[in-house]
């Protein structure tokens, strides 16, 4: 069935409410919309659905959440009837229809004889992961598309370790899609009906007071706060989204008594009223945190994404301006702090370890092996770093003190297989408090680790490419990288040749062909003579691909140097 096929079954089926076939009535005379809304359903994977809003089989929608999560709970039924009694957790985000959309997931997985754990209202991500493990359940759903734009939502699917799913279990959920039909297949109950029989059981407030009591154990040092409570000021936003209510909670149990909360931005909004984007990466987005916080001297500014699972920080560089810090440069200063406060509280387990992807800072290495932890890389993505730590750990290999990506994402502590601003917030906020202590600023603090392990620099580039076409040309500029690899960049000797899809490392100067341990993804890298790595990569729930520039100096000003001058290279990948 071509897409005009695919179009003319959507607008004439029974399923499809009224607005929404007016909705598709409209673009009946333009042929490249069509082609945009139905020339493919959106392709699920280990992270699940992403997409935008609206109409059509390459659109998210209800009906689009109903098809997957049949396909999702038939995958489920397959393990047998001990995995589905176990039932799914099922939460949501502040996005529009999320409400809706996690309902109608929880009514297809109760109709099809699988019980549900349905949040009552909109909950952190990490805060799901927990309840997949606290409550043993087989699997979990969350409605959500992070830090997107409000145009977005998506459909994140866990297994039960609370990771996002393997992708066996991905590709099987993938295969099912492609068997069932859209509207035909899918099994539903009423949601009132589904309550009262039982099917769907909603979690509140008694889950939050579990998932904070482990979150609070992950404090080290709390008399560090409490030592300079009665002056220390932070600002807080949570962009219009779910950390709102845990955050605030959170820091207030660790002893602030100064959390100043962004008002404008504490009201739950999909529509992101007050940003362009609900990123943290984002500096602009923390135009009105800037503005609280200098007129309230603040120490630094934290802002979690719609999602709470990723956390982004602005530090107070001791003249009243605020200086935004990478996430390679955030999860250094955190992990640096962890190590010296477990040291200083006993709280150090043996052989500790720290976990961190192949795009983030090599700072993170040299901070750990310095401090006498092992450091292993993993793809990027938590549920890599998930599976990493569980395989150390149940191989007594040593324990994981701490994971983290350079795109804003911090994992602490057992309870959580995903990354999670709420207790991230709480560790930043503890170190920010024990540095003040010192008389020292985050930034101070930067700037010392610098001094200490050396000098790095790191920026990321997002090259958008929306659209069918966008597909089309990100596809085609991975293959022509690997048909034809740069020998030079920005002016500087390529050394090795690295592809992360067959594991292959290519010895430039002479051709030797050798293997690295990690394989299966579509990643390349290419190490350079001056000791800059450069990697590039497609984001799997976004369409744009990413560059990694990754570089080492003699100080700041040469790291930068290095920067800038392979910046203006994966600039023209975009042509």
């Amino acid at each position: 069935m071509d897409y005009k096929q695919t179009y003319e079954k959507w607008l004439n089926s029974p399923a499809l409410a009224p607005v929404e076939k007016a909705e598709l009535a409209a673009i009946a005379g333009d042929d490249k919309e069509i082609e945009s809304r139905f020339f493919d359903q959106l392709e699920f994977g280990t992270a699940g659905l992403r997409g935008t809003m609206g109409v059509g089989l390459y659109r998210m929608n209800v009906h689009v959440i109903r098809h997957a999560t049949q396909a999702f709970a038939e995958v489920i039924l397959a393990e047998g009837p001990q995995a589905a009694a176990k039932g799914v957790a099922v939460c949501f985000d502040c996005r529009n229809n999320s409400d809706t959309f996690a309902r109608e997931a929880a009514c297809v997985m109760a109709a099809n004889g699988i019980p549900v754990r349905l949040f009552e209202s909109l909950r952190p991500t990490p805060e799901l992961s927990f309840a997949i493990r606290e409550y043993g359940c087989t699997a979990g759903i969350n409605i959500t598309a992070s830090h997107n734009p409000k145009e977005y939502n998506g459909y994140k699917v866990y297994w039960s370790d609370g990771a996002q799913l393997p992708p066996r279990h991905a590709d099987q959920v993938a295969k099912k899609m492609r068997e069932l039909d859209v509207f035909d297949s899918v099994k539903t109950m009423d949601y009132d009906q589904a309550l009262a029989q039982g099917k769907i059981t909603l979690m509140g407030g008694e889950t939050d007071e579990k998932f904070l009591a482990n979150v609070m154990g992950q404090v080290n040092d709390k008399a560090a706060v409490e030592a300079v409570a009665d002056t220390f000021q932070m600002v807080y936003t949570p962009f219009h989204g779910t950390g709102y209510k845990l955050i605030p909670e959170a820091l207030r149990r660790l002893g602030m008594k100064h959390v100043i909360c962004v008002p404008q931005q504490m009201v739950i909004d999909g529509n992101f009223p007050t940003v362009a984007s609900p990123n943290p990466e984002n500096p602009e987005g923390f135009t009105l945190a800037v503005e609280l916080a200098r007129k309230h001297g603040a120490d630094f500014i934290l802002g979690s994404d719609p999602d709470a699972d990723r956390v982004g920080i602005m530090v107070n560089t001791g003249n009243g301006e605020y200086k935004v810090l990478t996430g390679n440069q955030t999860g250094v200063l955190l992990l640096d702090y962890l190590i010296g406060a477990r040291n200083r509280t006993g709280k150090m387990p043996p052989n500790p370890v720290a976990l961190k992807t192949i795009v983030t800072t090599e700072m993170a290495r040299k901070v750990a092996e310095v401090n006498g932890l092992a450091c292993y890389d993993t793809f990027t993505g938590f549920k890599f770093l998930a599976e990493k730590k569980d395989k150390l750990e149940n191989a007594g290999q040593g324990k994981v003190i701490f994971a983290y990506e350079e795109s804003y994402g911090y994992m602490l502590g057992d309870y959580v297989r995903d990354k999670d601003a709420v207790t991230a917030a709480v560790a930043l906020t503890e170190m920010a408090a024990w540095y003040a202590g010192q008389g020292m600023t985050l930034y101070d603090a930067l700037l010392a680790l610098y001094q200490k392990y050396g000098y790095y620099g790191e920026k990321t580039l997002n090259l958008v490419m929306p659209g069918l076409d966008g597909l089309k040309k990100m596809a085609a500029l991975m293959a022509g990288l690997r048909e034809n690899p740069p020998k030079e960049i920005g002016g500087a000797q390529v050394k090795q040749w690295k592809d992360y899809k067959d594991g292959s490392v290519v010895d430039v100067a002479t051709g030797e062909k050798s293997a690295m341990g990690l394989s299966g993804s579509n990643v390349l890298r290419y190490e350079l003579a001056d000791g800059t790595s450069v990697i590039v990569r497609p984001s799997g729930t976004e369409p744009k691909v990413k560059v990694y520039i990754l570089a080492q100096g003699k100080d700041q000003a040469d790291c930068e140097d290095k920067v800038e001058r392979y910046t203006d290279w994966a600039e023209s990948l975009r042509k």
